[in-house]
């Protein structure tokens, strides 16, 4: 009698060894007892995990899309009707068992009644518990028509993890629910609430360090919020389709600032901002054009074969490390606001994480807006109550004017600590709507264009990582790579936006999405496109942006360790689609992440005299190596270009990682290949089409363009 194919009314499976009664409790799942007894599968290609690698029942052909059928298991070349009798290995594996713990739950789920739900792989069983002598199908094995009938649950690896990558029954609001106005507007504000150190941090670093004041940090800042809107509607209709919020990412800081300290600016005298700004905006351009490109001529679909989640950690994990020059050197200025900020988010978001309030983890998906207004605000009462006045001393005259060595020694902490130092909000006028080429008209310069277009690749490759695992989190499967494409295409269309609005850097997916998804539950895409359209509103109002430019120093510097902490945390956790306990994996992420921060190094001090008084402040001096770098040949251009690309952490990670990881032999499932969707898959089923079509009637349009999904 054939058995249903509902898995909730399978029998359940017997034990094993057949014929031993015993009335031991099931095993635990495969992911509970990993987790905590830290097992790995001896050999590569001996696990459990599917490609995108989480342990999944029942295997899937991922080539095929659908269910391993399950053909007899064979013994010495023969197929094995009855089961064999019992081995002698249990009884030994009973007394180790006495003696650990977790060796037993290790065997149990190898050989006991937990793999019993796992049907072998074609071609070979399960391994047993007898040194791989005989393997034999157990009683219980699901049939092969039961198998073929699992459909959807068995296409996609789903996992049990705790907060990042869960269910689709776990999440509130799937990619194309659509819950009313008053829950997705509050959703969709909360979304980009959570993400605010994102946005608008890379701003409050750039401008100073252009040599703007707080009238065009201002200004950048509401710009970089209007744009951020508009690319998010874009990228939501016409990209990728998943709910990711499009800003400035860090990817795009290191760049920035090496263009900004180029040898020619150093130079400059009086406000220099806008003249280095318009530089960046010419690089910017044409690395996005690059971009675009790249994404719809369907060069991605052949770049995605070699862009892993071994090539996405380390190159994501450098980004957020190569900054340990710049935070908290810059937070020591007023350490006892600093670490007070430090700790509250970190209070917040680990401590406190698991407090609900109303049914929402307030303090897990506000920690840094918390923690920002509660230090904010501790820093105006200090300020109000005259903690760092110092008599004679004034924080807006410049250094070079003072008289006073007393007013010298303590202009530092003042500019930091002081929450009225800057005269931002009050300068900044309540209506301003930000046009294209509002700082002049774009300089293009090949050397810093090349920069930058290394920099989009980079750019891509961050995005490909948040692509799928936001997809694993909202859709009903992975985006094809066609779609992929797309994606890739449109965030280069955004960046160009962002080159003639003047934003200072490129427009991408940010990194930050996946996690505050997982931690919200919510992945509509309605509730980011309102949250957008908010975004967009709030850009128009100037006293935004002056309050946002009018953040004190030292919290910046707060926010961005903690952010880059985050960034590196987040590109590490990509690891979980690969066999991370690999010897392979951990011997190439280990040399992706120790060149990616020694080559930078040799790069940035090659040259430089110790002792010497550089006018560049010492958290910028890793970004001038365009000066003095090692690569010195005739042309001066190709100096610029090596020195600046190879003093770049996220580069050499890149680079590293992407030639090891496909040069060194190694399973698709060691690997964790990402697993995309075949585009005839996706035309046959209608939810997928519904995810990921375009609206509007625009994919008939352009049906003629095949490798970028329409």
């Amino acid at each position: 009698m054939a058995q249903s194919s509902d898995p909730s009314k399978r029998p359940k499976p017997g034990p094993w060894p057949p014929g031993q009664g015993s009335n031991d409790a099931p095993a635990m799942p495969p992911s509970s007892w990993a987790k905590r007894t830290g097992f790995r599968p001896r050999f590569s290609g001996e696990t459990n995990a599917s490609d995108s690698g989480q342990i999944t029942r029942p295997p899937v052909d991922l080539e095929a899309g659908r269910v391993r059928p399950t053909p007899p298991t064979t013994v010495n070349g023969g197929t094995a009707a009855p089961p064999p009798p019992p081995p002698p290995q249990p009884a030994n594996a009973q007394v180790q068992s006495d003696k650990d713990q977790s060796v037993k739950k290790a065997r149990e789920a190898e050989g006991g009644p937990g793999p019993a739900q796992l049907p072998p792989k074609p071609g070979a069983a399960n391994r047993p518990a007898n040194n791989g002598n005989v393997a034999a199908e157990t009683p219980a094995a699901v049939p092969q028509a039961s198998q073929r009938a699992v459909r959807s649950e068995a296409v996609l690896p789903q996992t049990v993890d705790d907060e990042f990558v869960s269910r689709h029954s776990h999440m509130k609001y799937e990619l194309r629910d659509t819950p009313g106005l008053v829950p997705i507007g509050f959703y969709g504000f909360q979304h980009y609430l959570s993400m605010l150190g994102s946005l608008v941090l890379i701003p409050l670093v750039i401008v100073p360090a252009m040599g703007g004041d707080h009238e065009d940090m201002s200004m950048v800042v509401s710009t970089v919020l209007f744009v951020s809107g508009m690319t998010t509607l874009l990228q939501a209709n016409f990209g990728s389709r998943l709910p990711l919020i499009q800003g400035p990412s860090f990817v795009f800081l290191a760049p920035a600032l090496a263009i900004i300290k180029s040898p020619e600016f150093l130079g400059l005298n009086g406000n220099n901002f806008k003249h280095i700004m318009k530089e960046l905006q010419g690089a910017i351009i044409i690395a996005s054009a690059f971009q675009a490109l790249l994404g719809y001529s369907g060069m991605m679909t052949l770049l995605l074969r070699l862009i892993n989640p071994v090539v996405v950690s380390p190159t994501i994990a450098a980004v957020g490390l190569s900054f340990y020059s710049y935070g908290f050197p810059q937070m020591g200025a007023c350490l006892e606001i600093g670490m007070v900020q430090i700790i509250l988010v970190i209070m917040f978001s680990l401590y406190l994480r698991k407090v609900s309030v109303l049914g929402h983890r307030i303090f897990l998906i506000y920690a840094v807006p918390l923690g920002l207004f509660i230090t904010w605000t501790m820093a105006f009462l200090l300020t109000e109550a005259g903690a760092y006045k110092y008599d004679g001393c004034d924080a807006n005259i410049p250094t070079s004017n003072m008289i006073s060595d007393h007013c010298r020694k303590h202009v530092a902490r003042m500019k930091s600590c002081r929450v009225d130092t800057s005269h931002a909000l009050k300068s900044s006028p309540w209506f301003r709507f930000p046009y294209p080429l509002q700082w002049g008209t774009p300089v293009f310069n090949w050397k810093m264009a090349l920069v930058m277009c290394m920099v989009s690749v980079i750019s891509s490759v961050d995005s490909v990582g948040s692509y799928h695992a936001s997809s694993l989190l909202v859709a009903s499967r992975p985006p094809t790579p066609g779609v992929v494409s797309r994606g890739i295409g449109l965030e280069g269309l955004s960046s160009i936006l962002a080159g003639l609005w003047g934003t200072g850097t490129g427009s991408t997916s940010l990194t930050e999405n996946v996690h505050t998804i997982a931690v919200t539950k919510m992945g509509s895409r309605r509730a980011v496109e309102l949250g957008a359209c908010i975004l967009i509103i709030l850009s128009l109002v100037g006293k935004v942006g002056g309050l946002i430019a009018s953040i004190p120093q030292v919290m910046v510097a707060g926010l961005l360790c903690i952010m880059w902490a985050m960034l590196a945390a987040l590109g590490l956790s990509n690891l979980r689609y690969s066999e991370a306990g690999s010897s392979r994996n951990i011997i190439i992420i280990g040399l992706s992440l120790f060149f990616s921060l020694s080559v930078p190094a040799y790069f940035q001090q090659y040259g430089l005299q110790p002792n010497s008084n550089s006018p560049v402040p010492a958290y910028y001096q890793p970004y001038i190596v365009a000066s003095h770098g090692p690569f010195r040949s005739q042309y001066g251009g190709l100096n610029y270009v090596m020195n600046t690309l190879l003093s770049f952490h996220m580069v050499v990670a890149f680079l590293v990682a992407v030639v090891l990881d496909n040069t060194v032999p190694g399973s698709r499932q060691e690997r964790g290949v990402y697993v995309w969707s075949e585009p005839e898959a996706a035309r046959r089923e209608p939810a997928v089409a519904k995810d990921y079509g375009l609206p509007f009637r625009v994919g008939k349009m352009f049906r003629w363009v095949r490798w970028v999904g329409a």
